[in-house]
């Protein structure tokens, strides 16, 4: 099994980031904005901030004026796809726009996150317009705390394992 770490993690985020930029050199693209390539434009992707704690993932993505019911969310594979459509809500005869800088229509955005969270505990909620998003580690991934404790003279461990999960197994 191959236990993906925190800096892996980020390690992946940032060469997403990089192949993006890479590819939006010269054309002034950020999250957030509509990307195009060739002339013909793609779908948007919001902007997103991802954190972690000891004991869960947190993503937040800027989705104003997107309802909970247009959303979808999936996690697979270690992907969490967030997915939506933005109604333009301006469409009366009786208005006339003269400026339309915030992106419509369908929208796409992919993090990868380690495998090894719980699935199917991960909850979403949206508040003023930003999707929050928590995805709790596995209980034998999160980091465990080991007591030191104060003797005389040195300590020899004896008989301790090592198991593959990485603690420490003692036979006595």
């Amino acid at each position: 099994m191959t236990v993906m770490t925190a800096w892996d993690l980020f390690e992946d985020l940032r060469a997403a980031q990089d192949e993006t930029l890479r590819a939006t050199r010269g054309h002034g693209w950020r999250p957030g904005q509509q990307f195009t390539s060739g002339g013909a434009p793609a779908a948007w992707a919001p902007a997103v901030d991802i954190s972690e704690r000891k004991d869960a993932y947190l993503v937040a993505a800027e989705l104003p004026g997107v309802k909970a019911d247009a959303l979808e969310i999936t996690f697979e594979d270690g992907l969490l796809t967030i997915q939506g459509e933005r109604r333009f809500a301006h469409d009366s005869a009786e208005e006339k726009m003269h400026r339309t800088e915030r992106y419509y229509g369908a929208f796409r955005r992919s993090i990868t996150l380690p495998s090894h969270v719980e699935a199917d505990k991960i909850e979403a909620s949206v508040q003023d317009g930003v999707l929050q998003i928590l995805v709790p580690k596995a209980p034998d991934v999160q980091a465990k705390r080991i007591r030191v404790h104060a003797g005389q003279g040195h300590t020899v461990l004896t008989q301790d394992v090592l198991t593959p999960d990485a603690t420490i197994k003692d036979d006595r």
